[in-house]
């Protein structure tokens, strides 16, 4: 069994690390921040200081294929954070009455997921790993570089240098260090070839604000989660212990909407939204919390076919990361987990060349098309905003890419196809999977074709700017 080095004690850094660990690898973490973990949830919302996780406390959702990995790699961690307030959430039990899906079918369950506040999660993720024999985690140990040597042409990774010069060896380093992964600059450092490379801004923008119920019920859910809304996007998450979020997306270039940091302008135009206005009716236990600065990013150790960077694997936000709102972050991140376990598996004493191109091909078939298909929703819902923004009617998708939004027009209208967008939306089938079935694309355009125009769920741009800057609107 291998010796297996992790940077990075996040969720997905923890996952990772449960998952190799009860394979029979000896897995030390090492993480930057130096917080003990809190005895309780309340204690992690309240006091845990994690400036490492830009995200920590803005919203989160773990969509369904989360929950099924979950089930079958680490059911401890579900039935945990189940004992301590996680929300077991089915999303067929809000839909609308006209999608027809009120009797239940036998596999109904795979939609049901376990979600909850980002502090929740990763304090029960880190007390379960904290009691795992094979696993070793240390807090407050900051990484500033890589030990490698060259083989085959390539950077072999035998060790990682902490800030105070010490040296972990190791068989394997397990890059979870997250959205701004200093792996590039570390490679480069170390004067090897850095990995391919794709990075942008999202161009999104959030605001945040946090509720917690007075009555201990949730918010009825009356319409998508995340619900388009000309210029900007509304999305309302439930989480655990009788708390949600509500967050205000919007094109980062967009200026006056940047007004949107001031509670009293968020709330205005959260409640000029008749269909989420109710999701204000709780305690707010936070200020309105603004995330921008997003990127989208994308790394592969093999160029050319060829591994520059061997005995390292970067998983989750270190690999790939995108907008958030589409809650896939997690989920992508603990499919990797699986993924990394099955190819120690397949041959963890392979040459360090032959292990880095077999993890590539397992990555690049079972996580990239999720990143690929992410980033396609993104740059079309930008272009739409950007387009409403300056006034431009926005060009109608073509092909393919026209059937996601007719899925969501017709899914309320269609037990099928309501269940077919719930398999996107929840990462269990890709949208190429879902639409290449016999007779999906065809009845995804009858039904979207036959209904009326939807009402607008809010306000148009002069009422949005109205309420911006603080002029009654109507």
């Amino acid at each position: 069994m291998a010796a297996i080095v992790v940077l990075g004690g996040g969720v997905c850094g923890l996952a990772t690390s449960l998952v190799l660990a009860r394979d029979g690898h000896e897995v030390t973490v090492l993480e930057r921040d130096d917080a003990p973990v809190p005895d309780s949830t309340d204690d992690a919302w309240e006091d845990w200081r994690r400036p490492g996780v830009a995200q920590f406390h803005q919203a989160h959702y773990l969509q369904p294929r989360w929950a099924r990995l979950l089930d079958a790699e680490l059911p401890d961690v579900r039935d945990a954070l189940l004992a301590t307030g996680a929300l077991r959430f089915d999303p067929l039990r809000s839909a609308p009455p006209t999608a027809g899906v009120q009797e239940r079918r036998p596999d109904d369950d795979r939609f049901t997921t376990v979600t909850a506040r980002r502090t929740t999660l990763e304090q029960v993720v880190a007390r379960v790993a904290a009691d795992e024999p094979r696993l070793q985690v240390q807090r407050g140990t900051a990484v500033d570089g890589l030990v490698t040597r060259r083989v085959d042409g390539a950077a072999l990774v035998t060790a990682v240098r902490t800030t105070g010069g010490r040296e972990v060896p190791a068989d394997l380093v397990v890059d979870a260090t997250g959205r701004r992964s200093p792996l590039p600059d570390w490679l480069h450092d170390a004067g090897d070839r850095p990995p391919y490379e794709e990075v942008t801004d999202s161009g999104f923008g959030y605001y945040t604000r946090f509720f917690r119920s007075r009555d201990g019920g949730l918010p009825q859910v009356r319409a998508s989660m995340q619900t388009h809304v000309g210029t900007f996007s509304l999305l309302t998450l439930p989480a655990d212990r009788g708390t949600w979020s509500v967050t205000v997306v919007v094109d980062s270039h967009d200026r006056p909407l940047k007004e949107l940091r001031h509670e009293d302008v968020w709330t205005a135009v959260v409640a000029a939204c008749p269909r989420h206005a109710h999701w204000l009716d709780g305690e707010p236990i936070t200020r309105v919390l603004p995330m921008s600065g997003v990127l989208d990013r994308y790394t592969r150790a093999v160029v050319d076919g060829v591994p520059v960077v061997t005995g390292l694997v970067a998983v989750a936000d270190s690999w790939a990361c995108t907008n958030p709102s589409l809650g896939r972050g997690i989920t992508m991140g603990l499919l990797q987990a699986a993924c990394l376990r099955d190819a120690l598996r397949d041959g963890a004493d392979d040459d360090p060349t032959a292990f880095a191109a077999r993890w590539d091909d397992r990555v690049e078939e079972a996580v990239t098309p999720w990143y690929r298909a992410t980033l396609a929703v993104d740059r079309a819902r930008l272009a739409e905003m950007r387009a409403l923004r300056e006034g431009r009617v926005p060009d109608p998708p073509q092909g393919r890419a026209a059937l996601g939004p007719a899925l969501g027009r017709a899914a309320a209208y269609d037990p099928e196809l309501f269940r077919a967008m719930l398999e996107i939306i929840g990462c269990l089938a890709l949208p190429a999977e879902v639409f290449s079935r016999p007779g999906l694309a065809e009845r995804v355009a009858r039904v979207a074709g036959e209904q009326p125009p939807a009402p607008a769920p809010g306000p148009d741009r002069e009422e949005l700017l109205r309420l911006v800057a603080g002029a009654p609107v109507g």
